[in-house]
């Protein structure tokens, strides 16, 4: 790029090799105190309006700001969807934290693929932090180490929020609370010894008849060699509260041993209507049985099943406003719905929901009539109740209020919210827990997708990567606080 010449008059001031330039005379024989100097770059950008309209990269704004929209489009449809794209060698997932009030993973000896949240004094709807809970789990050992297995009692503290601290200014005053709540979390265990692998396990708590004392608490757990087990686990709980509390031998021996099943189940409830224990269990030849606890502590199994299904029984839920029904769910595709009182051990309804099998069912607490599925191919669908017909009447096959395709593997666990009957927390075979918020509703003119990535509908609320999920609950004291277990632990 070529100078202008230096407005210099005359020939004299052409500068020679190794001559500095001299400030001209201003004729009093004084010289200016500062002169013009030339700008290399002046040819290039001739005016501020002109960088203006350049921007930061030598483009107009407009023509920048479009091509990163456009980037950003290209972005959110590559976006990583846990469960059904694919890590390269190499590559992990890691949370974002920012969107987690609170987060704790926890790794035991062996997996338990099985636990229970057990209700406690702390109170209710509680959102101070730390947070504490309490759960029962059943381990699944190796095949050569099942002399190792046992039913864990559980005491969860210091379960602190996200520390965000990092992104925000904290006041001196507030140190001593932020040091509380960013307490390290702190497990503690109870063991109970069991033969063999835990399939499924459920808690039952029933008040004592001396207010002073803790609520009793029992266990049931399904082992893999048919039996089914009942603990008291009371002392073991107490005990993580009252310091010098010794476990006897003795009560970790179990109440009962129940040997009706000839083959092994992972389906069992506890009844919400009978405080002292009534329990349904079912196994992998379609049987139901249901065993009651008597006033003296006996448990007695029925002599005659509950008979129907074709295939295995999966998932069992008792009805949460009629004492005498509960629900079934079956390899064979269909859901039963049973009448206790019916001497012929027949269900009152059943219907074909799925081709394959219905693995799980959640009864709502809040709308009594809404019945959740979710089957073997990923679909998981919710069911009014009030039109499903009785298996005497020829009608049309129900259709479900609401289905979703989601989950590419198999449906593992689901559950409603114990206060919103809009929220559903669902596990699956992908790796995954999503939680959903059916009040969620289309219209004609609202895409099905979810910020333009296709096949993620609106209802989806969240996300969470967890390896090999099995189960997952909501606790029922701690808004919003979901715990999930699988093969690489609990979180």
């Amino acid at each position: 790029m070529a100078k202008r010449p230096a407005d210099f008059e005359g020939e004299d001031n052409v500068l020679k090799a190794g001559e500095r330039p001299t400030r001209p005379d201003n004729g009093n024989g004084n010289s200016n105190e500062a002169g013009t100097f030339e700008d290399e770059f002046e040819d290039e950008f001739e005016s501020e309006d002109e960088v203006l309209e350049a921007g930061v990269d030598g483009r107009p704004d407009e023509e920048r700001e479009a091509e990163e929209k456009r980037e950003a489009m290209d972005m959110d449809q590559k976006t990583f969807i846990p469960g059904r794209d694919k890590l390269a060698a190499g590559e992990s997932l890691s949370p974002d934290t920012s969107t987690y009030e609170m987060l704790h993973n926890l790794t035991t000896t062996w997996p338990c693929l099985s636990f229970d949240i057990v209700p406690d004094q702390l109170g209710d709807n509680r959102k101070a932090y730390p947070a504490t809970l309490y759960a029962v789990a059943g381990t699944q050992a190796e095949s050569k180490k099942t002399n190792q297995n046992e039913l864990m009692v559980m005491k969860l503290s210091g379960l602190s929020r996200m520390d965000r601290r990092k992104d925000e200014e904290d006041s001196d005053d507030d140190d001593d609370d932020d040091e509380e709540e960013n307490a390290d979390p702190i497990l503690e265990t109870k063991s109970i010894p069991l033969p063999s692998t835990t399939n499924r396990i459920r808690a039952h708590q029933y008040p004592p008849q001396n207010a002073s004392r803790s609520p009793i608490t029992h266990t049931a757990t399904l082992l893999e060699n048919s039996d089914i087990v009942i603990h008291d686990v009371t002392p073991h709980l107490t005990s993580f509260d009252t310091p010098g509390t010794m476990i006897t031998p003795q009560q970790s021996k179990p109440l009962a041993t129940l040997k009706m099943h000839r083959t092994e189940g992972y389906a069992v409830d506890w009844s919400p209507h009978a405080p002292q224990g009534k329990l349904l269990t079912g196994d992998n030849d379609g049987k139901i049985f249901i065993t009651t606890c008597t006033e003296g502590g006996k448990w007695t199994p029925d002599n005659q099943p509950f008979t129907g299904h074709q295939g295995s029984v999966e998932d069992l839920k008792w009805s949460p406003n009629e004492r005498n029904v509960f629900a079934s769910a079956s390899s064979d595709g269909t859901v039963k719905i049973w009448d206790v009182r019916s001497k012929s051990h027949k269900p009152a309804v059943s219907v074909q929901i799925s081709d394959t099998d219905v693995n799980v069912i959640s009864w709502s607490r809040q709308t009594t009539h809404l019945l959740a599925t979710g089957a073997d191919d990923g679909q998981w669908a919710v069911w009014d109740l009030r039109q499903w017909k009785p298996s005497t009447e020829s009608g049309a096959k129900p259709v479900p209020v609401a289905s979703f395709d989601f989950h590419k593997e198999q449906i593992t666990s689901l559950e409603w919210h114990p206060t919103d009957d809009s929220i559903m927390a669902v596990a699956a075979g992908d790796d995954t827990l999503t939680l959903w918020d059916l009040a969620v509703e289309l219209d004609d003119e609202e895409s099905r997708d979810t910020a333009g990535v296709a096949g993620v509908p609106p209802q989806l609320l969240f996300v969470h990567y967890m390896e090999l999920v099995k189960e997952c609950h909501w606790h029922p004291q701690i808004p919003g606080c979901v715990m999930g277990t699988g093969g690489g632990g609990f979180g």
